[in-house]
């Protein structure tokens, strides 16, 4: 793992998405510091993700801000053109992390609801990825974002749940196409993570159903799954392909 500032992405250049807050903002600051180049997408929260880059440019790193709206079919070509004209013909690592999710039972999912998650958590990715091909060269690596809910049940997420198992398959077809390119596919599986899209956890219910289906009982914070994201984007772990790393406390062992 990326310890005391280690500087295991120097010279590097990194697209986050969803890095406005939560998981996405806390692994753009750690590959910041660990000396990449972040390039700081967001779908709505533009100040936010502002704040994100000036607060890696006080530090001394660089950074620079992209707006896109991943639910639309054009979003992630727009992104990816814009990415393009900033960092030039190549992209080192692509943090696919921008994500929603919805708890409802199975009664209560909407069509519409279904495909917006589908198209946010499963559609944007895939093309983002097709996207930056040409610039994702020998040496580069993707890191998606699963979910402990798409291998065990885990409250009203059956929608959302499907959206991660997806995910789950797209990281071991792309780790075998992207192989012989020298491109890396990985993902992480967070559990239960103290942001926005879990605001169960401040309630004491919540809290207490989260710490019972953990091995670890304190509450996760985004840096616990950012630091993981980070030591898979750089060469410390260049033999790790096609895999997924849950990182979630031991949850539901």
């Amino acid at each position: 793992m990326p310890e005391n500032g280690a500087m295991v992405c120097r010279g590097k250049t990194a697209l986050v998405t969803g890095a406005s807050r939560g998981i996405g903002r806390a692994t753009a600051l750690a590959l910041a510091k660990a000396g990449a180049q972040v390039l700081v997408h967001y779908g709505q929260g533009r100040q936010e993700a502002e704040i994100v880059a000036e607060e890696i440019r006080l530090a001394g790193g660089r950074a620079e801000t992209i707006g896109a709206d991943l639910s639309t079919r054009e979003g992630p070509h727009e992104l990816a053109a814009r990415v393009r004209e900033i960092v030039g013909d190549r992209l080192d690592i692509l943090v696919a992390n921008a994500g929603i999710a919805n708890a409802a039972t199975i009664e209560e999912t909407t069509a519409e609801d279904f495909d917006r998650l589908f198209a946010v958590n499963v559609r944007a990715p895939f093309f983002l990825v097709q996207q930056l091909l040409p610039i994702l060269r020998d040496g580069s690596n993707i890191v998606l974002v699963s979910s402990l809910a798409a291998r065990v049940s885990v409250g009203s997420l059956s929608a959302y749940a499907a959206t991660k198992g997806s995910i789950d398959t797209l990281v071991k077809h792309f780790a075998a196409a992207l192989g012989p390119r020298g491109v890396r596919v990985n993902a992480v599986a967070p559990g239960v993570v103290q942001t926005d899209m879990s605001n169960f956890t401040k309630t004491d219910a919540g809290r207490d159903f989260t710490l019972g289906i953990q091995s670890l009982k304190r509450l996760a914070e985004p840096d616990d799954i950012s630091d993981v994201i980070a030591f898979l984007a750089s060469d410390q772990a260049r033999w790790v392909t096609g895999d997924i790393v849950h990182v979630d406390g031991g949850s539901k062992l």
